[in-house]
């Protein structure tokens, strides 16, 4: 695992240069990761489209179908069925995003589900880029 590196500034094509998280040590990257991951658990619990794409980078919510979405939380028993209950695995770090992967559990099913987060910086902030369950 790597550990506290220095930060170096990314271009983020035009405005001030940006810190690329990929160099946060992975305590950062848990640390920003965790409430996100959270409030995706909680707004998915609650059927919340609006408030589960508050964080997403403007492409992702872009992507997301408010349609599908919406099917996903009324016929998903998983999806509205998340346990609050969930365990860091590790993170892996590609170009300017950072994937942080989770042990989820359901309130409902028995098992265990692999979760993954996909952080990076958009104008300045920590935004979603990519969240599923497996």
């Amino acid at each position: 695992m790597r550990g506290v590196s220095p930060a170096q500034p990314v271009s983020s094509g035009g405005g001030e240069p940006q810190v690329n998280i990929i160099d946060k040590s992975d305590d950062e990257i848990f640390a920003m990761a965790e409430p996100l991951w959270r409030d995706l658990v909680k707004q998915s619990n609650e059927g919340k489209y609006g408030e589960f794409v508050k964080n997403f980078s403007t492409a992702f919510a872009l992507a997301m179908n408010q349609v599908v979405v919406g099917n996903q939380f009324a016929k998903s028993e998983l999806a509205r069925n998340l346990s609050e209950e969930i365990d860091s695995i590790g993170i892996i770090r590609r170009g300017e995003h950072v994937t942080v992967l989770y042990r989820q559990r359901s309130t409902n099913k028995e098992g265990e589900w692999l979760g993954r987060l996909v952080l990076g910086y958009e104008d300045g902030e920590v935004r979603i880029f990519g969240a599923s369950i497996f």
